[in-house]
């Protein structure tokens, strides 16, 4: 449980197309810039949307859903 409340502690970056031919390599590759440019990323699956997203810890959500 605890790991999702840490994914819905986190905003959006980028969404992606699950049917991509390259499957999540788009994703995986903004993340990775994102690394690169000193922000924390990772690419999560969405199943509703049928999409990987690329998200980034809110802060701000955290410390209020810790509240």
């Amino acid at each position: 449980m605890t790991e999702v409340a840490a994914v819905r502690a986190a905003r959006v970056l980028e969404s992606f197309p699950a049917g991509d031919p390259h499957g999540s390599w788009p994703a995986e590759e903004y993340a990775a810039g994102c690394r690169a440019r000193g922000e924390r990323a990772t690419v999560v699956m969405d199943l509703e949307r049928d999409a990987f997203l690329v998200v980034a810890p809110d802060p701000d959500a955290a410390e209020t859903a810790t509240a």
